[in-house]
């Protein structure tokens, strides 16, 4: 009787045993071997970071640990996954690929194609699972619609794969494993290496943990508190980074949720913010979904006539620093301030979208590809479909940070002026000025007008939108790429057209 082939698991973005599809399909197919490619390419690309790395580090350890317990190894190669795919094939003889689909950056579409000839080309079975709401191969958003709602409730009602009990381990795999899983964070990986000293842990026990805090407890405030930065930081999900490293399920936690909505039916301020967290866990899946119908969507401003434009800036304002800073330190901010940074960017100080989009990727620990790039497009008015929202950073200050905590806590040379003064200190009487012995320009720089910047690239965009061919462009966008506003439980009767609705900035970043 011939030997069932060596089932290889392939880990990317889905650190963990439970509902993992592939690894319960390879446990009932033969002997397993788990790994995880560590490719030096992938942390060489410029929207890497090593805040990203450590998330995926703490998750590695944990996903180590959890296959412990069902008798199989990690395996962590250090190089290229074709690489690794040509030395277990000429190891073991036949191997069988399984893993999720990915829809990430430029570089792993790449790589992803290239697994894809090299299995071909070696007769290699590759096996892939759904893990979000993403359909491959999508052709209209529009004339498929409906198909796409039908199928990402089937996959989020579908029972979750269980871990597999009697796995068989594959013999030999000692050969392949590079580094020990207690050395991992001991390397320096990302584009960009800045510390970030207070990001998130990684791994499925803390995304478990930040779960269960949120659904019995904070979660109680998610809807009054998702635009102040303040409140989002302690009563927001959190969960971002966990469903972009894959350590949760989306399917796990949209079950979870809707029996937390049942539990706490009678309660409208729980009702209302399990709601607002529902919608942003379903339109999670339609941005990915975007950049996996688009995939130029990462480099390419998505609307012809809208190219070219913005090559000039300068730099900002207190809430806009507090909120940089903050993310330095931190690798995470709500929702409402990323879209004011992408506004403060691109309007208010004439940048292209691609460098910030670059510069915030590094920055966010819960970076997605899928939901990044598509998101800071439309905030920036380059998918010449969506409306232009433009947020004055002095208004938000006032609306989202009214006591000038936030502010004092990320800009401390501002705390000694008056609360009144503080988003917008330039603007301090001379009187004042003398008194808290503040000179605008060397206690703090002096920003550039950005009120009248976002006021020319406002006017700007708008005739460009206004021409023939881009009304012509902005149709086919919203034909190939828009999506419904609401959830199909949500949905009024009559829906406005797809080009005239905004949507909320970062559904990821929660």
């Amino acid at each position: 009787m011939a030997k069932a082939p060596i089932q290889v698991v392939w880990f990317k973005r889905d650190l963990r045993i439970h509902d993992h599809t592939p690894l319960s399909n390879a446990a009932a197919a033969g002997p397993v071997l788990p790994v995880f490619a560590i490719e030096p390419e992938q942390w060489q690309a410029p929207d890497s970071a090593l805040r990203h790395w450590q998330f995926a580090a703490d998750s590695l350890a944990d996903l180590s640990q959890a296959l412990g317990t069902l008798g199989l190894p990690l395996c962590l190669w250090q190089g290229s996954m074709l690489d690794l795919l040509a030395a277990l094939k000429a190891h073991y003889g036949e191997i069988a690929l399984h893993s999720h689909e990915e829809t990430g950056n430029a570089w792993s579409f790449a790589r992803d194609l290239d697994v894809k000839s090299w299995c071909q080309q070696h007769e290699t079975p590759w096996h892939e699972a759904r893990q979000h709401g993403v359909v491959r191969g999508l052709k209209s958003r529009v004339a498929d619609l409906n198909a796409w709602e039908k199928q990402w409730e089937t996959l989020m009602t579908a029972p979750t794969a269980t871990a597999p009990q009697n796995a068989q381990a594959a013999q030999g795999w000692q050969a392949f494993h590079h580094i020990d899983v207690k050395h991992l964070h001991g390397l320096t990986l990302g584009f960009d290496t800045t510390p970030c000293p207070e990001r998130q842990q990684g791994g499925r026990s803390e995304g478990r943990a930040v779960w269960r805090s949120f659904v019995n407890q904070r979660g109680r405030r998610y809807r009054g508190s998702l635009s102040k930065p303040l409140l989002a930081w302690e009563f927001g999900s959190r969960l971002s980074p966990h469903l972009a490293w894959g350590t949760l399920s989306m399917r796990e936690v949209v079950q979870s949720l809707r029996r937390q909505r049942k539990k706490h039916a009678e309660d409208t301020a729980w009702t209302r913010s399990m709601r607002a967290f529902a919608s942003r866990l379903h339109w999670h899946c339609h941005f990915i979904q975007k950049l996996e119908s688009e995939p130029s969507i990462e480099h390419q401003t998505l609307h012809p006539a809208l190219r070219g434009l913005r090559e000039r800036g300068q730099t900002g304002v207190p809430l806009v620093d507090a909120c940089m800073r903050s993310l330095i330190a931190t690798g995470w901010i709500n929702f409402r301030m990323r879209a004011m940074l992408i506004s403060h960017a691109t309007f208010g100080l004439g940048l292209h979208w691609y460098e910030p989009a670059l510069h915030l990727a590094r920055l966010f620990t819960d970076f997605e590809p899928g939901i990044h790039y598509p998101q800071v497009q439309m905030q920036a008015g380059a998918t010449g479909t969506n409306a232009l929202w433009v947020y004055n950073p002095i208004k938000q200050a006032e609306d989202n940070d009214p006591s000038g905590e936030f502010v004092a806590r990320w800009v401390p040379e501002l705390t000694t002026l008056p609360l009144e003064w503080r988003a917008k200190p330039w603007a301090l009487p001379e009187i004042l000025r003398q008194r808290f012995g503040f000179q605008p320009g060397v206690n703090y720089p002096i920003p550039n007008d950005f009120e009248c910047e976002a006021r020319h690239w406002k006017k700007m965009l708008y005739e460009l939108r206004r021409t023939p061919d881009a009304r012509e462009a902005s149709q086919a966008i919203v034909d190939k790429l828009a999506s419904q506003r609401k959830p199909p439980a949500q949905r009024a009767k009559k829906a406005k057209p797809a080009h005239r609705q905004q949507l909320s900035l970062f559904v990821e970043g929660q």
